[in-house]
């Protein structure tokens, strides 16, 4: 294009110049109005792929939140594990019973006074006298030894009671 500048005259060149710049203007022009016909379209296209960007983008966070608030809520419970070992561990050391053994105890307590209560009822003496009674346990050969001196003391205090009525 320069070397066809440099052949023409210089009417021939501002009419040129001229033209060129006539067809760059209409081009901007056109650009403009074709920006403003599309850009709507554009415009409700790059909206629509905003909404499904940030769709993802929030699905992705809720998903790691949820797996952050899991890890959290299980070094939660392992800690509160952890806890109630120590104090349960020191309260035995110190000689406090546990909530187990507490029921236990409570439910024996229940059971015993059931029996005394059936015991009060009137009637209840009679049934439990006419009971016949357990047979004692079968002794060791050790044993009656022991079984006699308990009857040399009973004598003793009987020979006393003589003497002095």
């Amino acid at each position: 294009m320069v070397s066809k500048l440099k052949n023409i005259s210089d009417n021939q060149l501002a009419t040129t110049i001229k033209d060129s710049t006539q067809q760059i203007w209409l081009a901007g022009l056109g650009a403009f109005a074709k920006a403003q016909q599309e850009g709507g379209k554009v415009f409700d296209a790059l909206v629509k792929e905003g909404e499904s960007l940030q769709k993802k983008t929030r699905q992705l966070a809720d998903d790691r939140v949820a797996a952050v608030a899991g890890r959290a809520a299980d070094t939660w419970d392992r800690l509160e594990h952890v806890f109630e070992d120590r104090v349960a561990r020191a309260l035995g050391s110190l000689g406090v019973p546990s909530k187990k053994e507490i029921d236990k105890l409570s439910k024996r307590v229940a059971e015993l006074t059931a029996a005394v209560q059936a015991l009060a009822e009137p009637g209840a003496v009679a049934a439990v006298v006419a009971k016949p009674a357990r047979k004692a346990p079968a002794r060791k050969a050790a044993e009656p030894k022991a079984a006699a001196e308990p009857k040399a003391a009973p004598a003793k205090k009987a020979a006393r009671k003589t003497k002095s009525a």
